[in-house]
């Protein structure tokens, strides 16, 4: 994600519109392979929430703030 897509980045859960502060990647283990990861961003609000909808289905999942995934990837 480039530091322009960061700026307009929008909450991934549906329904809202609030600006993401936060980096959740994860992927499903059943269907990826280790080097396929997807992301989804959240705003403060949901963070938890989505990172726990994950979390659940026993998918990997790690959270980091939206600003510093452009300088790293946290795994």
């Amino acid at each position: 994600m480039s530091a322009e897509d960061t700026a307009a980045a929008q909450c991934s859960r549906a329904g809202c519109r609030a600006e993401a502060q936060w980096r959740i990647d994860w992927r499903n283990p059943r269907i990826h392979t280790a080097d396929r990861v997807k992301t989804w961003v959240a705003c403060d609000e949901h963070a938890d929430y989505l990172r726990e909808f994950l979390a659940a289905r026993s998918f990997p999942v790690s959270v980091a703030p939206l600003a510093a995934s452009s300088a790293e990837t946290p795994r």
